[in-house]
């Protein structure tokens, strides 16, 4: 039998070791024993029930709206059976739920569930982790107005502490990242400063400013934005850098979700610099991780960023998950590119093949036709020929506006 402390217990529960300490006392954990001063608990107990498990009152066993992203969810393969670690806290139990379903990309299960936590009776991180769900699900839609109520429904969520509108400002900074709007983003977050957060929060912050950082290189390379000090591909090339270290921790800390966004958005960035094959080790090891619970929605998310190479290389593991993949995609892009547009007030194109995006997208960070030839291993005429079709197909006036695009 495998055990573990109080202090272990306490954690995994989201209640104090004193806690504990008096539940072992008063013979209500099944299986503890006493060791000397201490106790040792079953690692597979559970919190002895009190009669509340239905009160949504209840406070979050973590300080956090973000629950998939924390260490419950630590082993890949067993979503499901993390999720029975909240039993004792109904709207933990269905947050988590909903979250992982997401990540699945059954969003058709996501919305009800969405709506129920924004009802009057949640408590402060349940209308968050609601309004996050709701944000989501306007993604796949495409609706602006649902992008509009979910964020008024967390800006309306009852803070009660510095920490809570810190929470609060970082839920709408990771909502606006997913479609890549950074204009509200709090000076704190855009620094990577995250003292003021819970320890639970950290994960999701860490994934999510990672994001931002890829938004300012993508800006830079594409010469949207000007940087002083920086021109090209540099800033892109300098990001691995700074996710290297943070991938590693998340190994540490077992959280599986931050360990897989920041894998893929490690690829992206080596990608994007023309390094495919420490690219692809990350890719790899991301859909590793993926496909044991079927978290075939974060996989959907990348799918544009990597011209092909993504479904290439889960064709290679699993082809039925590349169809899966496909399939979400073809409805993800659509939505992703009407709301991000309706946002920021421009088009995004959605009819790009992973090649026509490609070269648009080297196109747009300078490239010219002969080295985009080159990189690609394609004729110049091949390459003059898919910046024709981009202009085609997106109506702008030459490759001088495919970052606009994009």
């Amino acid at each position: 039998m495998n055990l573990i402390t109080v202090k272990q217990a306490a954690e995994k529960w989201g209640v104090t070791p004193r806690r504990v300490q008096g539940l072992c006392k008063e013979g209500k954990i099944k299986g503890a024993t006493r060791w000397e001063r201490t106790w040792m608990i079953p690692s597979h107990a559970v919190l002895p029930s009190t009669n509340k498990g239905d009160d949504p009152h209840i406070p979050m066993p973590r300080k956090s709206p973000f629950l998939d992203m924390t260490n419950v969810y630590s082993t890949a393969g067993k979503a499901d059976e993390s999720i029975s670690l909240f039993e004792n806290n109904m709207e933990a139990h269905e947050l988590f739920k909903a979250q992982i379903a997401y990540r699945r990309g059954e969003i058709e299960k996501v919305y009800d569930k969405a709506r129920y936590f924004l009802s009057s009776h949640s408590g402060f991180y349940a209308i968050l982790g609601g309004g996050m769900l709701l944000s989501q699900c306007a993604i796949w839609r495409g609706d602006i107005h649902l992008w509009n109520e979910a964020k008024r429904h967390i800006c309306e969520a009852p803070c009660n502490s510095k920490t809570d509108r810190e929470i609060l400002s970082l839920t709408l900074a990771i909502i606006d990242s997913s479609i890549y709007d950074n204009k509200d983003f709090p000076d704190w977050f855009t620094r990577g400063n995250f003292e003021a957060l819970p320890s639970d929060a950290h994960p999701a912050a860490k994934v999510f400013y990672i994001k931002y950082l890829y938004m300012e290189a993508f800006a830079v390379a594409s010469k949207q934005y000007d940087k002083e000090g920086v021109t090209g591909l540099a800033l892109m090339k300098m990001i691995p850098n700074t996710i290297e270290p943070m991938i590693t921790q998340a190994r540490v800390d077992k959280t599986i979700i931050p360990e897989i966004f920041l894998r893929l958005s490690c690829a992206v960035a080596y990608h994007n610099s023309g390094q495919r094959d420490l690219a692809i080790q990350h890719i790899d090891r991301a859909i590793a991780l993926s496909l044991p619970d079927g978290l075939y929605g974060i996989l959907v998310e990348y799918v544009r960023h990597f011209d092909g190479l993504l479904e290439e290389r889960l064709g290679i593991i699993d082809e039925l998950a590349v169809e899966i993949v496909k399939e979400l995609y073809r409805t993800y892009s659509i939505g992703w590119s009407r709301l991000s547009g309706a946002v920021r007030n421009r088009y995004i194109a959605s009819n790009l093949t992973a090649r026509e995006r490609e070269v648009a997208k080297l196109a747009a960070f300078g490239f010219t036709t002969k080295e985009i030839a080159t990189m690609l291993y394609i004729s110049e005429s091949t390459v003059k020929q898919t910046v024709l079709r981009v202009v085609q197909k997106t109506g702008v006036k030459d490759r001088s506006e495919f970052s606009s695009i994009l």
